[in-house]
């Protein structure tokens, strides 16, 4: 997988690495399945959830097994 920006759509992370989902879960996205929140971008969803954008995707990278 390519490395995961501000403007990845969470869908579209969560189809191809299914394993992101327990960081999602820890920033307060507990409704991974709506499609309100597999349409949002990361950045979105971090300014709806208070969370830093750069902090969560570090995070989601290192997941993936993609430096930044």
């Amino acid at each position: 997988m390519a490395q995961i920006t501000k403007d990845t759509i969470i869908g579209d992370i969560l189809d191809i690495a299914p394993e992101t989902a327990p960081l999602f879960l820890s920033i307060g996205m507990h409704c991974l399945g709506c499609p309100s929140s597999r349409g949002e971008t990361v950045e979105q969803a971090c300014m709806v959830h208070g969370v830093d954008v750069n902090d969560l995707l570090a995070k989601l990278n290192a997941s993936i097994g993609v430096a930044e």
